[in-house]
C-alpha cells in the first residue's frame, strides 16, 4: 500500500500497508435517515459531489449499515498493530536492535516528521489498557507481530534468547486470551533484526531462511499453546518493493542515482531476489509448523497485500496492463505457493531477473498454507506502456508496463476522498480481489489482516476532529458490506482486521497519519480515547444477535456473548 503514495504523493504512507449488500447493494434501504446521522450523510455527499455523477451514483446507492448478525458463526472482527509501530522500549529488557531502529536513527530526514519508534505508542508498557480497550469494544481477535530483536536480540539462536523478551509476549498473549480475545500472530512485521543486516545482508542472502525458521520456531514453541493462528509474513509485496525498490523503507536500499538512504542497490533485481527469499522462508516455516506444532486446530499463511486495478480507458490494451498489474501484486506471492511458480507475465517480463524454484522447493511452497491474509486500503486505474525496446524500466514498479494514475481518463477518481492523501474509498476493489482469490487460487479461508484509512496530521489535526471520524467510519461500513456480498457469491471469508487499533508509528510518514481506532495523545502519557469508530464497533460486536431456532422460524435475541462462544 505503501508504493501507492510514494508513486504517486510526495512520501510514503502505509500502516505497517481489512451480502448483497454495500454499493451495490440493490433493494437494501438507506440506514443514515436519524437527525443525528444528518451531518454526517451531507458530508459525505459532498465529498462525492467532487467524482463523476456515474462514480458518484454507485457510491450512493442505498446500501445498509451492517450487523454482525449478518455475518457466519465463527466469523471474527478485531483490530491489528504491529511490533515496531506500537510497543516501544527499543533498547529495554535486552532487546536489540532492528533495521527500523537503525534507519530512522541514522536517517532521521526519510520520516516525515523526523521522528521514530523509539518509544511509539508505548504499548510494552499499556498492552494491558490496549487489551482493556479491545474488549470494551467487543472485539473477537488481535492481530500483532513478535518482534524478532526483542527475542534474539543478534538474530540467531545462537546469539541466544531474551526470556524477558518472550515474558513479554506471554503476558500479552495471557491477558487477551483472559479477556476472551484470540491472539492471530504476525511472526515478521518488516523488523528484521539490523545484526543479521550488518552480518550478511538479511534477505538478499538465503541464509536469511534457516535464521528466519530458528526464531519461527521459538515462537511456536513458546507461544504455540496459545496462539492457533500464524502470518509468517506481512506484506511481502510491499516489503520488497519499498525496502529495496524504492528505498523509503528500512533499510533503505535502491539503484545509484535514485534518492533513498543507500543508493547501492539494485532496484530492477533486489526486490524479486527477497521476495524469493521470503518465499522460501514462508515454505520452511509452514513446513515446519504442519509437522510438529500444527496439531489439529493450528493454522498458517502468508498476509498479502494487494490493490485492485481498473482499466484507466476502455481499451483492450489497458485491460491487459490490468491484469498485469494484478500479477505483479497478489499474483507475485499468491501464485508461487498455489501452483509452485511465478505468474507467466512475470516470468515473461523479467526473465532472469526474476530468480527460479528448484523441484523440491516448490514441492514445499504449493500449499503452504490453511489460510491467507489480505490487506487492502484503496485501488488505482492503470495505463498500459507500450512493451518496446524504446521503454527502459527504471525501478521494479514498471516492470508491468502499467502505470498507476488515481483518476481515469476523463479525470474521474475511483471513490470519494477520505482524510487521508493516498486513499480512496473504493470497497469495489476489495470484493474484486476476493473473487480473484475464489476463482482463480481455489478459495481458500481469507482473513482481511488489514482494511482502513487515515487522518492526515501535521500538527493541525485537533482531537476533537479526531474523534469525530465519520469518514473513517463510513469507510469501514461500507468494506465490511462488500465483505457479506463477497461470502454471499462463494468467497471464504472468515474475518476482518481495522487497521489499526491504534494511532501508530506509520513507517516513513511517522506520526503524521493516524489510522487509529483509538486516538493516541502522544502529549499526555499516551493516553488513549476511544473515536467514534470505535464505538460504533463497541455497539456492533456487542449488539443481542438474532436466531432462527426452530423449524417455524421463530426469531429469539441472544446476547451477543452467547453467539460469540
Amino acid at each position: 500500500m505503501a508504493l501507492l503514495a510514494s508513486a504517486l504523493t510526495s512520501h510514503s504512507a502505509h500502516p505497517g500497508l481489512r451480502s448483497p449488500i454495500g454499493p451495490n447493494g440493490g433493494n437494501l434501504s438507506w440506514h443514515l435517515s436519524s437527525s443525528k446521522k444528518s451531518k454526517r450523510r451531507c458530508d459525505l455527499r459532498s465529498r462525492a459531489e467532487t467524482m463523476s455523477s456515474e462514480l458518484a451514483q454507485e457510491h450512493l446507492m442505498p446500501w445498509e449499515i451492517p450487523r454482525k448478525e449478518w455475518f457466519p458463526h465463527g466469523f471474527i472482527f478485531g483490530a491489528a498493530t504491529s511490533a515496531y509501530q506500537i510497543e516501544g522500549a527499543w533498547n529495554e529488557h535486552g532487546k536489540g536492535p532492528s533495521i527500523w531502529d537503525h534507519f530512522c536513527h541514522n536517517h532521521p530526514e526519510r520520516i516525515a516528521d523526523w521522528s521514530n519508534g523509539d518509544v511509539a505508542v508505548n504499548s510494552y508498557h499499556l498492552y494491558e489498557e490496549d487489551v482493556k480497550l479491545l474488549k470494551e469494544m467487543g472485539m473477537d481477535a488481535y492481530r500483532f507481530s513478535i518482534s524478532w530483536s526483542r527475542i534474539l536480540p543478534k538474530g540467531t539462536l545462537e546469539g541466544g534468547i531474551n526470556y524477558k523478551g518472550l515474558q513479554y509476549y506471554k503476558n500479552l498473549i495471557n491477558t487477551l486470551k483472559e479477556n476472551g480475545i484470540e491472539p492471530y500472530v504476525t511472526i515478521f512485521h518488516w523488523d528484521t533484526p539490523q545484526a543479521l543486516e550488518d552480518k550478511y545482508g538479511s534477505f538478499l542472502n538465503r541464509r536469511i531462511v534457516k535464521d528466519y525458521t530458528d526464531f519461527a520456531k521459538v515462537c511456536f514453541e513458546h507461544f504455540g499453546d496459545k496462539v492457533k493462528h500464524w502470518f509468517t509474513f506481512n506484506e511481502p509485496h510491499t516489503f520488497c518493493s519499498y525496502a529495496y525498490g524504492m528505498g523509503q523503507h528500512a533499510p533503505g536500499r535502491c539503484s545509484p542515482g535514485h534518492n533513498c538512504a543507500i543508493p547501492c542497490g539494485d532496484s530492477l533485481s533486489e526486490p524479486y531476489r527477497v521476495g524469493h527469499n521470503i518465499l522460501l522462508a514462508h515454505a520452511e516455516v509452514a513446513d515446519l509448523y504442519k509437522k510438529y506444532y500444527k496439531g489439529e486446530d493450528g493454522h498458517i499463511g502468508m498476509a498479502l497485500d494487494s490493490m485492485f486495478y481498473e482499466p484507466h480507458g476502455k481499451t483492450f490494451l489497458d485491460e491487459q496492463a490490468q491484469s498485469r498489474s494484478v500479477d505483479f501484486n497478489l499474483g507475485w506471492f499468491m501464485e508461487p505457493v498455489f501452483r509452485g511458480h511465478y505468474p507467466f507475465s512475470m516470468r515473461s517480463l523479467l526473465g532472469d531477473r526474476l530468480p527460479y524454484f528448484k523441484d523440491d522447493e516448490q514441492e514445499k511452497l504449493v500449499g503452504s498454507y490453511d489460510m491467507m491474509g489480505l490487506n487492502y486500503y484503496t485501488s488505482l486505474f492503470c495505463e498500459h506502456i507500450d512493451i518496446s525496446p524504446r521503454f527502459s524500466p527504471a525501478l521494479h514498479t514498471e516492470d508491468a508496463y502499467a502505470r498507476p494514475k488515481m483518476n481515469d481518463h476523463e479525470g474521474n477518481p475511483l471513490g470519494p476522498d477520505t482524510r487521508s492523501q493516498w486513499i480512496k474509498s473504493y470497497p469495489k476493489g476489495l470484493k474484486n480481489l476476493l473473487m480473484i482469490i475464489k476463482d482463480k487460487y481455489g478459495n481458500p479461508p481469507v482473513y482481511i489482516t488489514e482494511n482502513g484509512t487515515a487522518d492526515s496530521d501535521n500538527g493541525n489535526l485537533s482531537m476533537r476532529d479526531a474523534l469525530d471520524d465519520d469518514i473513517r467510519l463510513d469507510y469501514l461500513q461500507r468494506h465490511i458490506s462488500v465483505i457479506k456480498e463477497s461470502i454471499d457469491l462463494g468467497a471464504n471469508v472468515r474475518g476482518h482486521f481495522t487497521w489499526s487499533l491504534l494511532d501508530n508509528f506509520e513507517w516513513a510518514n511517522g506520526y503524521t497519519d493516524r489510522f487509529g481506532l483509538i486516538y493516541v495523545d502522544r502529549d499526555d502519557s499516551f493516553k488513549r480515547h476511544m473515536k467514534k469508530s470505535a464505538k460504533w464497533f463497541r455497539k456492533f460486536n456487542n449488539a443481542p444477535r438474532k436466531v432462527i431456532d426452530d423449524k417455524h422460524g421463530h426469531i429469539t435475541t441472544l446476547p451477543a456473548f452467547i453467539s460469540n462462544n
